[in-house]
């Protein structure tokens, strides 16, 4: 388990070189636990968070929960008055939730 946690950070690392938020087009940041995903729109010039959204809102709900999350992150953004945004997948494969996430954040309005 530690080799495959370690393939996954050193991913994370080579994709943060590239990709880089601004208060303007802030990063839209993806990480899952064993239980639980988590979404962050960060502005990486201040290294502040601006929003944040995750699945402790949605107990209930089981299936389609990172939709949910997608769609929850891309209102906060909305309200704030971002529209585009730099998607950070966080060394995960995009697809599963990952994926569900980002289709979620599109439907809300979000683009990237």
């Amino acid at each position: 388990m530690l080799i495959k946690k370690k393939r996954r950070q050193k991913r994370h690392k080579s994709i943060r070189a590239r990709v880089f938020g601004t208060k303007e087009k802030p990063r839209l940041c993806v990480f899952k636990s064993d239980k639980h995903i988590y979404a962050q729109l960060i502005d990486d010039e201040k290294g502040k968070t601006i929003a944040s959204a995750s699945d402790f809102d949605f107990k209930k709900i089981k299936k389609g929960k990172a939709k949910e999350i997608g769609k929850m992150i891309a209102q906060k953004a909305k309200d704030l008055k971002i529209e585009k945004v730099v998607f950070d997948r966080g060394g995960y494969k995009y697809h599963g939730q990952v994926k569900e996430l980002a289709e979620g954040a599109r439907e809300g309005g979000l683009k990237f």
